[in-house]
């Protein structure tokens, strides 16, 4: 009788309209780090308008969930939560490319297994100087080092600048684990650093925009599917001349770099509903409280399709072994390449 009143709940539950099943619930939104930064920036503004455009309007409640550089949150929504649509999370970045290239035992996911909602801003990472510094331009790095900051020694803004020396040459000293990218900034301020290896232009449009205005920073590089509109003139990584076994790695990141900050709900979560929080996504992002919102925040919105998403995840991590075996070369730095940085913290957030 047990067994057949809950077959009978779950079918009644399977039956409900997405604007039956949301009404009067409650979705939690799981955010991959500590309050402040980027990613909880974002997916708190998102969650602050989304609810009013899913049918039966929800309340969505952010939940802080740090550690792993986002691995822990990722691993507990694709192993924990409900999987019923009463979840969010905005994903890490560089998860893609953890799981296309074995990078980290501790990531328990497979990321095409997420219900792709959309993305809320792909904007590019830059490696930028600090004004004080004597190499500003991509030339000049070729020629004379620049010495940059960094988080983790196996994080995203440990590998951009490796793959930059690797296809580039150029001459970037990577000076890793710093805690988070505020520590890099307070670093470059000091002038313990000459630059910073990476981090959005959204970024720093939003949280240091001083730096931006005082012209206290010079973008040297960017890596992306295409320039920012506000950076013509900043080189853009997969324009510069290289090797057609450079290009298909430089290709391959460009396209995790474009994941940006993608919003998922969990695997097995019915079509109908995932449908309805992705045009509900999509409606936010046009919709004229949040749009005034994130102008006030100088959060940059650059939306993709939950759809579109989707096609670019599965075709990094459906990319071929060979391409993939020079992608680990590219990343890894050079030992003389790198160094550890004597402050406390053991790094990892990127900035985020």
């Amino acid at each position: 009788m047990i067994a057949g009143a809950f077959t009978a709940c779950t079918l009644s539950a399977q039956a409900q309209s997405p604007e039956q099943f949301y009404a009067g619930k409650q979705i939690k939104f799981i955010i991959r780090s500590q309050p402040g930064g980027g990613y909880d920036q974002y997916a708190r503004l998102l969650a602050r308008h989304m609810g009013r455009n899913i049918p039966g309007k929800p309340s969505i409640v952010p939940v802080n969930m740090p550690g792993g550089g986002g691995i822990v949150s990722a691993n507990y929504v694709a192993h924990v939560a409900p999987r019923d649509g009463t979840i969010l999370t905005m994903v890490s970045q560089g998860l893609p490319v953890d799981q296309a290239l074995g990078l980290n035992k501790t990531l328990k996911v497979d990321v095409r297994t997420f219900n792709w909602i959309g993305n809320i801003s792909y904007s590019n990472q830059l490696l930028v100087a600090w004004h004080t510094a004597k190499t500003k331009t991509l030339e000049e790095a070729k020629q004379q080092e620049l010495t940059i900051g960094a988080t983790g020694a196996g994080s995203i803004s440990t590998q951009l600048p490796a793959l930059y020396n690797h296809v580039l040459k150029t001459r970037f000293k990577i000076v890793y684990g710093y805690p988070d990218g505020g520590d890099v900034n307070i670093a470059m301020e000091r002038g313990e650093l000459e630059g910073r290896s990476t981090n959005t232009w959204a970024s720093y449009k939003s949280v240091t925009p001083h730096y931006i205005s005082n012209k206290w920073i010079f973008p040297i590089v960017q890596i992306g599917l295409r320039k920012e509109p506000e950076l013509p003139d900043v080189p853009l990584l997969r324009d510069q001349p290289m090797s057609e076994e450079d290009l298909a790695v430089v290709e391959f990141m460009s396209k995790a770099v474009s994941v940006g900050r993608p919003v998922a709900t969990t695997a097995d979560t019915s079509p109908d509903r995932v449908n309805a929080l992705r045009r509900a996504f999509d409606a936010t992002l046009k919709d004229a409280a949040f749009i005034a919102e994130a102008e006030k925040q100088r959060a940059e919105i650059e939306p993709m399709s939950g759809e579109e998403l989707t096609k670019i995840i599965n075709e990094l991590i459906a990319t071929p072994p060979d391409v993939l075996a020079r992608v680990k070369i590219a990343l890894e730095p050079k030992k003389e390449d790198t160094k550890k940085t004597s402050i406390e913290g053991k790094g990892g957030k990127d900035g985020e």
